[in-house]
């Protein structure tokens, strides 16, 4: 056996890279913007491109997309880093695009990263952007309402991509397997469920299932007629990670957060933790974790222990600023407290009640004393008639009904005996027992 190399086929430039399509028509998912007759697409056919923010998660076609909209209306790209490039730079850039106008000729600006530029050097496109001598293009992985300028954010559209579902994915490596830009001149001997697992790895970045796709090939073993065989043992070896354990249809995906979700519930630590090691020593994405742990410090803690909540939030974003392998020890601490602490499922139980019967009236009126009434008009149709601002009253609430009349009488937050829960029950009790009374 031998190993296929780069230099054999003379494959220099990375497989995301050739792979990078050139047309509307070769882009492959974000069919809620790029759909036919959908909103983004219609904008570029119709040449009707303005300055824009492309946000969402790394690998999902952000640059890509900039480059076919520059190709498709045929304007000028100028490619710039927000890393490397600076306020002289911007400006040089900005005056040619300006004399490049009296032309006639349109400039696209892409900018990668937007949100590292600082506050200066993002002020510096906007009088550009602001009479039309550059349409700004701005890639982003960082919500835009905290990281980009309010007013040149207010001179820009924002466009939401998603991350590429596996479907989408494994579509992008079978077209790289058969494109003569990929490996179509090379016969590959590459499973379906071997694409399944890069698809799944890849946690909907492109770039990355590409790139991976591209190292097992490189890496697999190449017989006498020259047919690549790609191994499970090939995709161990270049992801590090037992994916294996996920099969092809991602069931064992959910088997395991189920696992670990159930074991929490049960307050067992050491079977909550063994599930998590499970899960990210077969390439788990951690904030997919995280997130499951979020919603289990309401659902089965609630307020039996108010801080499960806080820590789950705050593991989160430990996850998300330093990522794998460092923020396992993070998962473990969250799972471990959640684990032991306390459990009640009355939050999910009161909202669940509650939904059946907000579903069953949901066209019902709000009560005319609980509407706000700015205007006099309002006043005049007794809007806030007869509401009691609980602030003034000595034990800062009121006998005031505030659920619809045919409703008044229902409970949907049933407090449990569990941990801190105890005391909340006590409250309501008494609460209920002085509106009862007066």
């Amino acid at each position: 056996m031998e190993q296929i190399s780069f230099f054999d086929n003379n494959v220099w430039e990375p497989l995301a890279s050739r792979m990078r399509p050139e047309k509307l028509d070769e882009f492959v998912g974000q069919k809620h913007l790029l759909g036919e007759g959908k909103v983004l697409r219609k904008i570029i056919e119709n040449d009707c491109v303005s300055s824009m923010i492309l946000w969402g998660p790394p690998g999902v076609g952000k640059t890509t997309l900039a480059q076919i909209i520059a190709h498709t209306t045929k304007a000028k790209f100028i490619n710039f880093s927000a890393v490397t490039s600076g306020i002289k730079e911007i400006r040089e850039v900005m005056k040619q695009a300006d004399m490049n106008r009296s032309y006639g000729e349109k400039t696209i600006v892409f900018v990668d990263e937007i949100h590292r530029f600082n506050k200066a050097q993002q002020d510096a496109f906007l009088p550009f952007v602001e009479k039309g001598a550059i349409i700004l293009i701005g890639a982003t992985t960082e919500n835009p309402s905290f990281e980009i300028n309010s007013a040149l954010l207010s001179r820009c559209r924002i466009f939401v991509l998603q991350a590429l579902g596996p479907a989408e994915i494994k579509e992008l490596l079978k077209n790289a397997l058969d494109s003569d830009k990929g490996y179509g001149s090379q016969e590959t001997d590459i499973s379906d469920d071997i694409l399944d697992k890069i698809a799944l790895f890849s946690n909907g970045d492109a770039r990355s299932a590409l790139s991976t796709l591209d190292m097992i090939i490189t890496n697999a073993d190449i017989d006498e007629k020259g047919v690549i065989h790609v191994s499970d043992e090939t995709l161990e070896q270049c992801i590090s990670k037992k994916t294996l354990l996920y099969d092809k249809n991602g069931e064992e995906h959910y088997n395991l957060i189920s696992a670990l979700h159930k074991s929490m519930r049960n307050s067992d630590p050491d079977a909550s933790v063994y599930w998590l090691a499970r899960m990210l020593e077969s390439g788990e994405d951690p904030l997919f974790i995280a997130r499951r742990i979020v919603r289990f410090a309401s659902e089965d803690i609630g307020l039996a222990d108010s801080k499960a909540l806080e820590i789950a939030i705050a593991v989160y974003q430990a996850c998300h600023y330093i990522g794998m392998p460092e923020c396992n020890v993070h998962l473990t601490q969250a799972v471990i407290y959640m684990s032991l602490a306390p459990k009640s499922n009355a939050m999910e139980k009161a909202y669940l009640c509650a939904r059946k019967d907000a579903i069953a009236g949901i066209a019902d009126p709000v009560p005319l004393h609980l509407r706000n009434a700015p205007t006099g008009l309002m006043k005049d149709l007794d809007y806030g008639k007869g509401y009691k601002y609980a602030h003034d009253y000595k034990e800062k609430m009121t006998s005031m009904e505030c659920l619809p009349e045919y409703l008044k009488n229902n409970s949907y937050y049933i407090p449990t005996e569990q941990g801190n829960e105890k005391k909340y029950k006590e409250r309501l009790i008494m609460i209920k027992e002085w509106k009862r009374t007066h």
